[in-house]
């Protein structure tokens, strides 16, 4: 027997994006349902480093990368690093990263990354207020550690960079960064962002934007999404069981999205990153803001009763089981900063969408406005989530959004 349901819009996931979206779209008299196989905000919207990084404005793919990006791939200890069964299938994703990785290509991804994040932090201290989070925000900044001088020296040029597109950022000699953080070993000197937000407990963030979702006359239908149908009065969402007609869809299952896309007649070179991290319970972090020794790739985030430790990145696609080096990496380059950690209280894999540029997928299907794509933020999709949202609800209203979105559009591929 098939669910038959209707309403304005549908969107397509319920991760931290999806769920911004329902929001701010039935916040502004929408009917909206919300799509989703699990339970809302199961993934990597609650799994990641809690930071809003007004400050990550670079692409993934350098000039700098593209030349170690060989030793990085296939080093099993690199913070980049690919599963070497999937390079047959990820060839062309790093074909392109490659082409993206030139110096115009990642300054004008950088410019376009730059864009949408001015506006990051307000959007998220408005959200916030409207469900109910603003204590999980703490305004502490993060840090960038630098082990060794010389990393300190080189990291000059990079913070010169970030200036130039907007971001604030103050370089720490030794001695302020042992004032600031007094748990962490001695480092030669760290980049201080303080105008980054951290969240406490990202998880307890994204149940709280799906309950104002629900309150907000959102229906949050438990299901995965498998067809999507143009018809002439809208689009029918249909998967095991369901079909749901709107008059306006949009794609927003992240690292789900590729397969989706296709079937609005995009294609996307969306690929997958497998993120990790390890987690000890104790009462109190040893730390005050999220910290990144930057020469091993990971977060240390100090979260509610627990120290995170989160990042790396390792392309492999969407069936491979968690792998247990990545997982024991983070856990020896944890104990190397604090060498009296015991074994960690827990583990978690979840999945990036990744995309060869590092920009999101955001506006109308070239095959028409009537779905309209929302995914792709890589790293930084907590950070864009209400940003996202935004154009996303202006799109649907035929107002011009805040900012040129041509960067962002399914047709530059």
């Amino acid at each position: 027997m098939i669910q038959h349901l209707s309403s304005d819009t549908v969107v397509i996931g319920g991760g931290v994006v999806g769920l911004a979206i329902a929001l701010t779209v039935a916040g502004r008299g929408r009917s909206v349902i919300l799509i989703e196989p699990e339970e809302p905000g199961a993934g990597a919207s609650h799994g990641n480093a809690g930071t809003i990084a007004d400050y990550a404005v670079l692409p993934v793919g350098t000039p700098d990368v593209l030349k170690s990006l060989p030793s990085l791939l296939f080093d099993r200890n690199s913070p980049l690093a690919i599963r070497h069964a999937a390079l047959p299938t990820l060839a062309p994703w790093l074909l392109r990263f490659a082409a993206q990785s030139l110096p115009v290509a990642a300054r004008r991804n950088a410019t376009a990354i730059a864009a949408l994040l001015a506006s990051a932090t307000r959007s998220w201290e408005a959200m916030a207020a409207e469900v109910g989070g603003t204590a999980l925000l703490n305004h502490r900044g993060c840090l960038y550690a630098y082990e060794t001088a010389a990393a300190f020296r080189a990291a000059e040029r990079d913070m010169a960079f970030r200036r130039t597109l907007g971001v604030s950022v103050e370089l720490l000699p030794a001695p302020a960064l042992a004032a600031m953080e007094p748990s962490l070993p001695p480092m030669a000197g760290a980049a201080f962002f303080p105008g980054a937000v951290f969240l406490s407990d990202p998880g307890r963030m994204v149940a709280l934007i799906a309950a104002a979702a629900r309150r907000a006359g959102v229906q949050i239908v438990k299901s995965r999404a498998e067809g999507l149908e143009r018809r002439v009065d809208g689009v029918i969402v249909s998967g095991k069981g369901l079909a749901v007609h709107g008059r306006r869809a949009v794609i927003a299952a992240g690292a789900h999205s590729r397969g989706l896309a296709a079937r609005a007649g995009d294609r996307v070179p969306l690929d997958t990153e497998r993120g990790y991290h390890v987690e000890w319970d104790m009462s109190t972090p040893r730390l005050t803001r999220p910290t990144c020794p930057t020469a091993r790739g990971f977060y240390l985030c100090p979260m509610t009763g627990r120290l995170r430790v989160a990042g790396t990145v390792e392309l492999g696609g969407l069936t491979a089981p968690p792998s247990p080096h990545r997982i024991a990496r983070l856990v020896s380059g944890a104990r190397a900063i604090f060498p009296d950690l015991g074994e960690p209280s827990r583990s978690w894999m979840g999945f990036r969408p990744s995309m060869p540029d590092s920009l999101p997928v955001i506006g109308p299907s070239r095959a028409g406005p009537e779905i309209l794509h929302a995914y792709g933020h890589g790293h930084i999709g907590l950070t864009l989530a209400p940003v996202t949202a935004r154009i996303v609800a202006d799109l649907l209203d035929a107002k011009q959004p805040e900012l040129d979105i041509t960067p962002y559009l399914p047709s530059r591929f």
